[in-house]
């Protein structure tokens, strides 16, 4: 690995860093207001609702220029979100905003990873972009707990002078948008590299049917299609869980927001073990073979209701955090290894956005529903812990069996 790929490394650092912080300030900006609680999962699908809509679009935008291009645009949408919300423009909308710049991101920062490297290094580099990406989400919760604490807050606004910043969330925001500035002076230094897959054309008729073609293009390759549906289940719940998280850290520890955005960092510092333990015994040929370390997480899940210590709650976090990373990971760079063979980087993760981002939005409506409802944090988790145990189940009987990941 050179210094073109540490650069890559540290741009999407930093930008993670910068979300994931964002999130709990978002929140933070919310319960300021007395939002109700079921406006949280609706905060997170604003976000996610670019994803589904862009699509089509930002898998040919991805690839139509330098990928290091495409992400300086995109962090710099972001960093418009932030203002935003400074001046005053509801959370939902300014969030949702912060989101169009993330899914034009996307595609663009691991599509760079299969035109950088050779497919026998993806793991590896896979591998490095999710545990840094989980060192920035836990990072992000840390941070974003901490300048949203009424105590750091208040002595911070004491010098922190600037118009307009006089609550902990903006005071939160602000420093944040900081951050994503950082972010884009690494994007400028990111290797510049020939575009692969250039798009035939940039006509929004010919780019809905292109998409619609690589979509059905993925989940008909039998690798592609249980990769994808792995990578979309995964991230869908784990959506849900990180907000599922904060309430249930309310019940059973009664901890605020800021105490609960901390406990949060445990899961995702498990992801980055899990990472590096698949990075070390995972080869990219045997990525199917991981499956059922999915179901034993989805089993966990179901154990946190029985959790009344709040060390104990550390320990389960790191266990269902490392066996998700340790399952996601290899799903992951066989599903880029196979979109590019495919149909080009940024296409095939435009698909796979298309499709997490949609069984985001689906488990979140289903939380905020159940939140709604009045039901209680633990039915609602043994819920999410069902769903993720029996949908790996039945991927598991039908793909399980499959020795050859076709990665030549």
């Amino acid at each position: 690995m050179n210094r073109g790929f540490y650069t890559i490394l540290a741009a999407q650092f930093f930008s993670a860093f910068a979300d994931n912080a964002l999130l709990f300030a978002a929140i933070a900006l919310l319960t300021l207001t007395n939002a109700p609680s079921w406006h949280i999962p609706v905060l997170q699908q604003s976000f996610i609702i670019s994803f589904i809509i862009l699509a089509p679009f930002v898998g040919a935008f991805a690839d139509s220029l330098p990928k290091g291009r495409v992400m300086l645009i995109s962090n710099s949408l972001k960093m418009l979100g932030c203002i935003a919300m400074l001046l005053g423009v509801n959370p939902l909308l300014a969030y949702g905003f912060v989101g169009f710049g993330a899914a034009a991101y996307s595609p663009a920062k691991y599509g760079i990873l299969t035109e950088y490297l050779p497919p026998e290094k993806l793991v590896l580099a896979n591998s490095w972009m999710e545990g840094l990406t989980v060192l920035a989400i836990i990072l992000g919760a840390v941070v974003g707990g901490i300048l949203i604490s009424p105590t750091v807050a208040t002595s911070m606004l004491q010098w922190w002078n600037v118009p307009g910043i006089d609550t902990a969330p903006k005071l939160a925001i602000s420093i944040i948008l900081l951050l994503y500035s950082v972010a884009a002076i690494f994007n400028l230094y990111i290797p510049r590299l020939p575009i692969d897959h250039k798009p035939l054309s940039r006509d929004p008729i010919f780019l809905l049917k292109e998409f619609a073609h690589c979509f059905k293009l993925l989940w008909k390759d039998p690798l592609g299609q249980v990769s994808l549906a792995v990578t979309t289940l995964f991230w869908g719940a784990g959506a849900s869980l990180r907000l599922i998280l904060l309430a249930w850290a309310a019940v059973a520890f009664h901890y605020d927001i800021s105490s609960a955005a901390k406990l949060t960092a445990w899961f995702a510092l498990g992801i980055a073990i899990g990472s590096i333990l698949a990075a070390r015994f995972v080869k990219l040929n045997h990525a199917v073979n991981v499956l059922p370390v999915g179901i034993g997480m989805g089993v966990l899940v179901m154990c946190m209701p029985l959790i009344t210590n709040p060390t104990h709650a550390i320990i389960l976090l790191i266990l269902m955090g490392a066996m998700g990373g340790f399952f996601v990971v290899p799903m992951n760079a066989l599903l880029q290894h196979r979109g590019h063979l495919l149909m080009g980087a940024g296409s095939s993760i435009a698909v796979q956005n298309f499709n997490e981002n949609i069984s985001i939005f689906i488990m979140l409506a289903l939380y905020a529903a159940m939140e709604k409802l009045g039901f209680s944090i633990y039915v609602i988790t043994v819920v999410f812990g069902l769903l993720m145990a029996g949908l790996m189940g039945v991927l598991y009987r039908k793909h399980g069996h499959d020795q050859d990941n076709g990665t030549t």
